[in-house]
């Protein structure tokens, strides 16, 4: 494929589909892996994080090629527009990428600049690791306790972006079909009226749910919690519980159990050889994260549960300063922060750069370098331990030495290469 003004590293290979069923990556040696750096911040967070990852790589006998791609203002600089189709092919020809904060100006014809890249490259799944690093300050007695990762439909439910601004003649016709056709004007007041669709379908429901239970059993966890308001929204909310627990029995019968089935017929002991499917509903979900922590391992959820949970999760362990996070497609990764671009911070070589190399050991699980993701996790965790951080963790800390962003990283990359 030819690029307009995007580069092609000369060094490096292409990750490729081995298997199109299963979504396995053949990954070579050398892969060529796209970075956004993103705006605001993430000129200063995008090259700290590829000088760790590219250390871990490096540590255990490996290397990346770093194939510069643009979104957002560095586009708008380059190309005039904000996400050119060279950045979005680019990334679906080379399956792997990392993107740092990203900023939809006003008038940008899109909702989300995040948002236009997991949905052209359907993107489906938005996942969240969130874990305590040992010394991040949180606002809970026992972070430690919160071990979670939570699996995210990003392409359906509020995300789908369907509804009607109030007092166009688009809305007022949907008005009239809710309550000329389908019988419901009397659930509708009267006066100005936004609406919106929420769709949640068998096809979307069981894709994020078997990415799920795929990663569950990949990594050797307990349980997989389908998150719903099933109990109101019975057809949508409640479809996707129903179609959760179908694709469960379906495809994973000899594997999973049922929560019910745990109790039934094992007394609560859970068979080595099992994984539970269970479901909570979303409000008391959202309580259970505070009081029942450590009983949740793996979290399938829709687009706006999995936002209010995932954010509180992070709240947690420390904020979503530190929280990684990344999207999964069929054989393909986007990793990215869950944090804004902070314009305001832009260039000062200040800001916390760990959820943006947490993201990047994200990538490296998903390449199937265990290893090298292990030595991120690791690096970072020695490296606050000790009190060496940047300014955000500085002030909530007692002692300890203030670091800039880039030294913060190269303190990573020491503690990467002790570590090896």
């Amino acid at each position: 494929m030819s690029y307009d003004k995007v580069e092609v590293p000369s060094e490096g290979e292409k990750i490729t589909l081995a298997d199109e069923e299963t979504g396995k990556l053949d990954v070579p040696e050398q892969p060529i892996i796209p970075i956004i750096h993103g705006d605001g911040i993430g000129t200063d967070v995008g090259p700290a994080a590829q000088k760790v990852l590219e250390a871990a790589a490096e540590a255990t006998g490996r290397s990346i090629s770093w194939m510069r791609v643009y979104a957002g203002a560095s586009a708008r600089d380059e190309y005039g527009e904000n996400l050119p189709d060279d950045t979005v092919d680019a990334i679906r020809e080379f399956r792997v990428a990392i993107k740092g904060p990203l900023t939809t100006p006003v008038g940008a014809g899109f909702r989300s600049l995040n948002v236009a890249l997991r949905q052209k490259l359907d993107l489906y799944a938005n996942v969240r690791p969130t874990y305590h690093i040992d010394g991040v300050p949180s606002p809970v007695k026992n972070p430690e306790a919160m071990d979670m990762v939570f699996f995210r439909e990003n392409t359906e439910d509020v995300y789908a972006g369907i509804e009607w601004e109030a007092g166009t003649g688009e809305v007022e016709e949907v008005k009239e079909f809710l309550a000329g056709e389908m019988g419901v004007g009397d659930k509708l007041h009267d006066g100005p009226i936004g609406i919106g669709v929420k769709p949640i379908t068998e096809f979307g429901t069981k894709r994020l749910v078997r990415q799920a239970i795929e990663y569950a059993l990949e990594n050797d966890r307990d349980s997989v919690t389908l998150v719903h308001k099933g109990n109101i929204m019975k057809f949508t909310e409640g479809a996707f519980r129903d179609w959760g627990y179908e694709l469960a029995e379906e495809e994973y019968g000899d594997v999973t159990i049922t929560e019910d089935a745990l109790w039934d017929e094992y007394d609560g002991e859970q068979p080595a050889d099992k994984l539970v499917v269970k479901d909570r509903i979303a409000d008391n979900m959202l309580q259970q994260l505070l009081t029942r922590t450590g009983q949740y391992d793996v979290i399938a959820t829709m687009n706006l549960n999995g936002d209010y949970m995932s954010d509180a999760a992070g709240a947690q362990i420390g904020g979503l300063g530190i929280a990684p996070g990344a999207n999964f497609g069929d054989g393909r990764c986007l990793a990215e922060p869950v944090h804004g671009s902070a314009p305001k911070y832009a260039g000062e070589d200040k800001v916390n750069p760990t959820a943006m190399i947490l993201s990047g050991r994200i990538m490296l699980e998903y390449l199937g370098w265990k290893d090298a993701a292990t030595l991120v996790r690791d690096a970072v965790e020695e490296t606050i331990a000790s009190k060496e951080v940047t300014y955000d963790l500085h002030r909530q800390i007692d002692g300890g030495e203030k670091l800039a962003t880039s030294e913060f990283a190269d303190k990573i990359v020491e503690n990467v290469e002790k570590l090896a």
